[in-house]
C-alpha cells in the first residue's frame, strides 16, 4: 500500500510537471506570436521604394513595430518571398504585372492600392534626340507581358510603331515599323546594363533612376497625366487575407500619409517619381 502510494505521488508530481512545462510552452508561444505581430517585415526594390518606406519607418517605430526592410533586384522574388510568407508585404510592382503574376503562378497577391507612379522612359548613349534613330536600330524592351506591353505602347504613342489591339502586346503584333526597328527583349533589371550596346533601351523608372535623371535625360517618356499611365502606380502587395490584420493597416496609413506625400515630392523634383495617393 505505501509502494502504491509513494509510486502515485511520483506519477502526479511528473503529471504536474509536465502539464506546466506545456502551459510554459504555450505561454511562450503566444508571446512570441505577440511579438511576431509587431514585426513587419517588407520586400522592396531598392530605388525609390527603400527610400519611401525608410521615411515611413519612424511613424511605425512610434506605434511600436520594428520594421525589416529587404531588397530585390529582381521582380520575381519580392512575390514568391510574399506568397510564402517569408514577408509581410512588398512594394515594387504595378497592377498589371501582379495581375499577370498572379494568373501565371496562381498566387493570391492582393493590392491595397498605389503609392507612387514612375514614368517608363526611352533612354541611349548613342542619340540625343529620337528623331536621329535609324532604320534597323536595336531597341531594349522589358520582357515581362505588362511591361513590355507599357513599353511598345510608348513608342507606338511617339509614332514609331504602330501594334494590333490588346493588352499583352509583343513585337510580333507590330502592325507598322517603317524603320525596320529590332528588338531585344530583356528582364527588366538587366535593361541598364545593355544601355551603350544598343541605340535605345526603355527602362522602367526605378531601374533608370540608378543612372539617368529621368526628366532631364529621357528620349521618350510617358505622360504621367495620361489615361495610358494609370494603371502603372507602383503598389502596396499583401497576401490575401491579410490585409485587414492590424499591423498592414498601420502599414498602409504609413505609406499613405502626408509624410510621405511631401518625400516624394521633395526628394523628385524633377517628376521622376510622383505620389498617386
Amino acid at each position: 500500500m505505501r509502494k502504491n502510494s509513494i509510486l502515485s505521488i511520483v506519477l502526479m508530481g511528473i503529471l504536474g510537471f509536465s502539464i506546466i512545462g506545456c502551459g510554459s510552452s504555450k505561454n511562450e508561444s503566444v508571446q512570441s506570436s505577440k511579438e511576431n505581430d509587431k514585426t513587419i517585415t517588407i520586400g522592396v526594390s531598392p530605388v525609390p521604394h527603400k527610400g519611401i518606406v525608410d521615411a515611413a519607418i519612424p511613424e511605425l517605430e512610434g506605434k511600436g513595430y520594428k520594421v525589416v526592410v529587404k531588397e530585390f533586384i529582381d521582380y520575381v522574388i519580392p512575390n514568391t518571398a510574399l506568397d510564402s510568407g517569408d514577408l509581410d508585404a512588398n512594394f515594387f510592382q504595378h497592377t498589371p504585372y501582379l495581375n499577370n503574376f498572379n494568373e501565371k503562378n496562381g498566387t493570391k497577391i492582393k493590392s491595397l492600392g498605389a503609392i507612387h507612379l514612375e514614368p517608363l522612359g526611352a533612354y541611349s548613349k548613342k542619340i540625343k534626340d529620337i528623331k536621329e534613330l535609324k532604320d534597323g536600330a536595336t531597341i531594349a524592351i522589358p520582357n515581362d507581358p505588362s511591361n513590355e506591353a507599357r513599353a511598345l505602347r510608348l513608342l507606338e504613342a511617339n509614332g514609331l510603331i504602330k501594334l494590333d489591339a490588346g493588352d499583352t502586346v509583343t513585337p510580333k503584333d507590330i502592325k507598322e515599323n517603317k524603320k525596320n526597328l529590332k528588338f531585344k527583349e530583356l528582364e527588366a533589371a538587366l535593361l541598364p546594363t545593355v544601355v551603350d550596346e544598343v541605340e535605345v533601351a526603355v527602362i522602367n523608372g526605378n531601374y533608370a533612376l540608378e543612372l539617368f535623371n529621368p526628366s532631364k535625360d529621357a528620349l521618350l517618356i510617358e505622360n504621367k497625366d495620361s489615361e495610358a499611365s494609370k494603371p502603372y502606380g507602383n503598389v502596396l502587395a499583401v497576401r490575401e487575407g491579410t490585409e485587414n490584420s492590424e499591423k498592414i493597416k498601420d502599414l498602409k496609413a504609413a505609406l499613405t500619409s502626408e509624410t510621405i506625400k511631401k518625400y516624394i515630392s521633395d526628394t523628385y523634383k524633377d517628376g521622376s517619381v510622383i505620389s498617386v495617393f
